[in-house]
């Protein structure tokens, strides 16, 4: 049987086959299908931190949410502790091998995720930087940029929580401030805005981290306490060592004598406000973040421009509203303006 192919047949061949590429998502280069705008193609990868912090499983569950909700898929990973930058490190590597149409991530610290990231951006893959701020500089070094940074604003948030503390505390008295891990920038931020706001008022008399764990926090505390039994008020730089801080309060007996204010918003936290042992907390919603995250991924693979900055809502919450913020949770309790929605 003469197997040759007359010039026509040929033609028809050659058609057929690019009508089932084109029906393949351009012949296994999936990543030009989804950024070209199609839903169903759309994958969005997001690496955070620890799953076991409320705050990130809040973040995964409202970029969970949204991914739903626009129909694309959403694929949220995490290291396995605060700390932990070589495994999440290990999920960015991981992902970039695989069909992605846009990343977002939260580093541990200011640099560790710019070389797992520096193939994402090779394959011009939009990148978001969320809730932590990356390194500009080392990132541009290595070739790597982002199309957006999307997260709270941690110096208004310090600042805040100085007031509402400053408040309570009759405006004079000695504190103590719980840092979270050394060197990284939310928490240097939130302790710049807190003594911005108690500068000149409140003494601070120890400053100590503890890790943003809720354990290290109370052992840390029973320290404070003991070498400084006069001071009358704490500052944690996140909730779950706002938690540590108020169990070992509550230990010495002097529940309502120190009052707490720390930074998040999770829900042990608005409990714990609501039942009295935590004066307050400045909520920080990383639910609507991880909605942005998604509606901004999904603006920049189909092309459209972001904001360079997105600052997500603050909220103080204290014994006036803990109850509508429970209620509210994991939304904010007021509505906010969402320059990724277009609206709020």
């Amino acid at each position: 049987m003469n197997t040759a192919m007359t010039p026509l047949r040929t033609a028809l061949v050659l058609c057929a086959a690019a009508t089932i590429c084109t029906g393949l998502v351009a012949c296994g280069r999936g990543e030009q299908a989804a950024s070209g705008g199609g839903s169903g193609n759309v994958r969005i990868a997001i690496v955070t931190r620890d799953f076991t912090n409320p705050y990130w499983a809040a973040l995964r569950d409202g970029a969970v949410a949204e991914g739903k909700a626009q129909g694309v898929t959403v694929d949220v990973q995490a290291g396995s502790s605060e700390t932990d930058s070589t495994g999440e490190n290990a999920q960015i590597s991981t992902l970039a091998g695989q069909n992605v149409s846009c990343f977002g991530v939260v580093p541990v610290n200011a640099t560790n995720v710019i070389t797992p990231l520096i193939p994402v951006a090779r394959k011009k893959i939009p990148i978001l930087n969320l809730d932590t701020q990356i390194d500009p500089n080392a990132s541009a070094q290595a070739g790597v940029s982002y199309a957006s940074f999307i997260g709270s604003d941690n110096l208004s948030a310090g600042e805040q929580a100085g007031k509402a503390l400053m408040a309570k505390m009759g405006g004079t008295g000695k504190v103590a401030i719980l840092q979270g891990i050394a060197g990284e920038q939310n928490g240097i931020n939130r302790q710049q805005g807190f003594e911005k706001a108690t500068a000149g008022a409140l003494q601070v008399v120890a400053t100590q981290p503890a890790d943003y764990d809720q354990a290290k926090a109370q052992t840390v505390t029973d320290a404070i306490l003991k070498a400084h039994p006069d001071i009358t008020g704490i500052f944690a730089a996140n909730d779950t060592m706002g938690l540590g801080a108020a169990q070992s309060v509550r230990n010495a007996g002097l529940t309502g004598k120190v009052s707490i204010i720390s930074v998040d918003g999770i829900t042990a936290a608005l409990q714990a406000v609501k039942d009295g042992t935590l004066t307050g907390t400045i909520s920080q919603y990383p639910y609507a973040e991880g909605q942005m995250a998604v509606q901004a991924c999904m603006k920049l693979v189909q092309k459209q421009t972001v904001p360079e900055r997105i600052v997500a809502p603050i909220q103080l919450i204290d014994a006036s509203n803990a109850d509508k913020a429970i209620a509210s949770f994991p939304q904010p309790i007021a509505p906010f303006d969402n320059p990724v929605a277009g609206g709020k």
